[in-house]
């Protein structure tokens, strides 16, 4: 894989790309900056994460713990003190019914992004925070703090792994010609329509895991498909968006169109996460 000339999430705000489709007319916020928070709000998890927490339920029936509102009180103060009148929806506060109008240039948080997994105490959940343009991410900081994974891009800048090897490019991969590992989620989704779907494909394996550590698994060529066919949300797949992006994939709806953000209610349809293949 190619090394990017420069890494904004050590050099400071992202250059100007006027090749890259969703390169921005200015300057964008630190990479550095947004990665330190999510490391920040992952401090917090990682504290309520070794104590006999609590879990609650929203009107959804989806869990909520002290980790998920915590880490967002953290981050979106956060945000709004980098990048001074750029509205923020995190998930929680859209939850209460607290979800600023957007158009343009606005951040998407997913506090803590895999409950489900934080409760089961697997430690396949992550911190998402993405920035968003007229529906496109431009940034995407992904965290899984309990194996320390922080994946972070920016289109048409590049996209970057730090782990305990220290911090690398990244790059989706070319399809293997003993076929695709495909990433499913590990707690929800359609298995009979995920089927239905990889029939007449070569698939070599599949591989399950939590949260956006999918979209991770792809960036990182160690996946090359995401198919999701079931609910999710826009503050879900922003940031893993970003970041597939940035390592040359794409995101498309179940009918070939790219995903989009921005969306009346912020609910995604069915989509796949394909690589470099």
């Amino acid at each position: 894989m190619s090394s990017p000339a420069s890494d904004p999430g050590r050099q400071g705000p992202a250059r100007r790309d006027d090749s890259a489709v969703s390169a921005a007319p200015a300057a964008l916020p630190a990479l550095a900056a947004v990665e330190d928070i999510a490391r920040a709000a992952g401090r917090v998890i990682l504290d309520i994460y070794g104590t006999d927490f609590s879990v609650t339920r929203k009107s959804d029936a989806s869990p909520l713990t002290l980790a998920d509102e915590a880490a967002e009180a953290l981050i979106v103060p956060a945000l709004r003190a980098l990048a001074p009148g750029v509205p923020v929806v995190a998930e929680e506060a859209a939850a209460r019914g607290d979800c600023p109008d957007v158009a343009g240039l606005f951040w998407l948080v997913d506090p803590l992004d895999g409950t489900r997994e934080f409760v089961a105490r697997n430690g396949e959940f992550t911190v998402n925070i993405a920035l968003v343009r007229d529906g496109v991410p431009v940034l995407g900081v992904v965290l899984a703090p309990v194996p320390g994974r922080l994946f972070s891009g920016v289109p048409g800048q590049g996209a970057w792994l730090q782990d305990a090897a220290g911090r690398r490019p990244i790059a989706c991969r070319a399809l293997p010609s003993a076929g695709a590992t495909v990433a499913t989620s590990r707690a929800h989704g359609d298995g009979a329509v995920l089927d239905a779907w990889l029939q007449g494909r070569r698939v070599a394996q599949r591989v399950a895991a939590g949260s956006s550590l999918k979209f991770g698994l792809v960036a990182c060529g160690e996946a090359d498909l995401y198919p999701r066919f079931g609910r999710t949300m826009e503050w879900d797949t922003a940031a893993g968006h970003a970041l597939v992006l940035a390592a040359g994939g794409r995101v498309e709806t179940a009918q070939g169109q790219p995903l989009r953000y921005g969306k009346p209610g912020f609910e995604n349809p069915d989509f796949i996460v394909y690589g470099a293949g």
